[in-house]
Parts: C-alpha cells; structure tokens; sequence
C-alpha cells in the first residue's frame, strides 16, 4: 500500500503494467459495463456549459440520450454518470472508422472547449473512492483491457508512468511526485 496525503493507493499502480491499445480494443470501455463514467459533481456544471460545442461532435444517438437524460445520469448507487445510449454506449462515445472515441475530447482537441474528459475517463483504469478522511486510488481490473496489459508489458510501462498526466490533473505535481518516489522504492 502506497501513502500520498490523504490517499491510500494500491501497489498495483507500481506493479501492473499498462498502455491502452485503441487499436486493438477499439475504445470498448466506452461501450461496455453498466453505467456510464463516474463524474465529479463539479463536472456537471462544465458539462451542462460545453455541451453546446460538443453536441456537434456526437452522435444522434448520443444528442437524443442527453435530451432527454441531461448531460449527467445517476448510477445505480444514486451517484452521477455520463448517461448511457440504450443501456450501452456513453452518450459523448462517437464510433469512427471501427474504434469508439470520446466527442468532448474530440472537442478538446480542436480547441472548441476547454475541459478535456471526465477525470474519470482519463484516469481509467483507475478509479478513486471518496471516504470523507481519505481516497482510495485503485485499480480497476477488467478482461477488455487484456491488450492493454499486453502492452504495457511490452513497453515495460507500470501504471503510475502511463497515468501522469491524469494522476497530475486529479492531485498535482507535487503529489505525483511522491508516488514516483514512493512507486520507485516499492519497485526496488
């Protein structure tokens, strides 16, 4: 177990290896499961304001589930989630050319708006619980991102590596600093 502030983090972070292999996964976390993406409360207002620039990015699909959902859902805990299409794919997914991609990040990435993805995409596949005094980092392990692991083997690339920019977004350099640190001892 791994200790940076108030967060106990798995030592998966520093022993599993990881890197997302869309070509061969072909964005399946997008599809599958049965909620959508955990959001950040304070994501919901962000999404509710740049919805109108990535509408253009969607789906018919994904434009009819949002309204008629709103931009968030709530998952079966009553906690929010990106709405779902027919109970499958997040309605911000967008299938092109045989691989699922994100519509906001799309957006993102032709300047249009100016927040990237829900942390919890981009953190994926690591997910964090809230318990007031303290957060647990953990890994969320699941057969569609075998690839991946394949991958990140290959690459020799644990998770804390392959996560920095999101880990960095969530908790800040300074904090990702500590776990390099921490991670590196584990290892050695």
């Amino acid at each position: 177990m791994i200790i940076v502030d108030d967060c106990i983090i798995s030592d998966n972070l520093a022993d599993v290896c990881f890197s997302c292999d869309l070509a061969k996964c072909k964005g399946a976390c997008c599809v599958e499961g049965d909620c959508g993406a955990p959001l950040d409360a304070e994501e919901i207002p962000v999404l509710q304001r740049i919805y109108p620039d990535v509408k253009a990015y969607m789906s018919v699909e994904g434009i009819a589930a949002v309204e008629q959902q709103g931009v968030s859902s709530l998952d079966v805990d009553k906690q929010p989630c990106t709405p779902l299409v027919d109970n499958r794919d997040c309605a911000y997914a967008v299938h092109e050319h045989g691989l699922t991609l994100c519509a906001i990040e799309k957006a993102w990435r032709d300047g249009k708006v100016d927040f990237q993805k829900p942390i919890s995409c981009h953190l994926y596949p690591v997910r964090i619980e809230d318990y007031g005094e303290f957060k647990a980092v953990n890994y969320h392990e699941w057969d569609i991102c075998r690839y991946a692991l394949a991958k990140g083997r290959e690459e020799g690339r644990p998770l804390y590596q392959y996560l920095k920019e999101p880990l960095v977004r969530r908790f800040g350099q300074a904090w990702y600093d500590e776990l390099v640190e921490q991670c590196e001892q584990l290892k050695s």
